[in-house]
């Protein structure tokens, strides 16, 4: 098995990373839609995270973006708005709720 960091390697952490006491007053619909990979959600309801693989029909925000953009920028490796100023990531609908993602989830 390869330790490569993927798509499906950070989608099956998600949950147990979540921070729920930084999900406080927030609710919100993150949708990930990867242009070379599995597109997946995070509905954050009352501190709880759900997350699931497809296309919500209604997010909150809409972050497009590549696979290795979503690797780097998990690992730390990139900024994500350098990487949104670099057009690696694109972002629609509420935009000021991409300032909250990275709160919502344990190093």
């Amino acid at each position: 098995m390869s330790n490569e960091i993927n798509v499906q390697r950070i989608f099956a952490k998600l949950t147990e990373r979540f921070n729920a006491d930084n999900a406080a007053g927030l609710e919100a619909v993150f949708q990930f839609a990867l242009e070379d990979a599995d597109s997946f959600y995070l509905n954050v309801r009352q501190q709880q995270l759900t997350a699931d693989w497809g296309e919500h029909k209604d997010p909150d925000i809409t972050l497009r973006l590549n696979e290795e953009t979503l690797v780097k920028v998990i690992m730390g490796e990139q900024d994500g708005m350098s990487a949104y100023m670099k057009g690696l990531l694109r972002a629609e609908g509420n935009v000021m709720l991409a300032t909250r993602l990275g709160k919502l989830f344990k190093s």
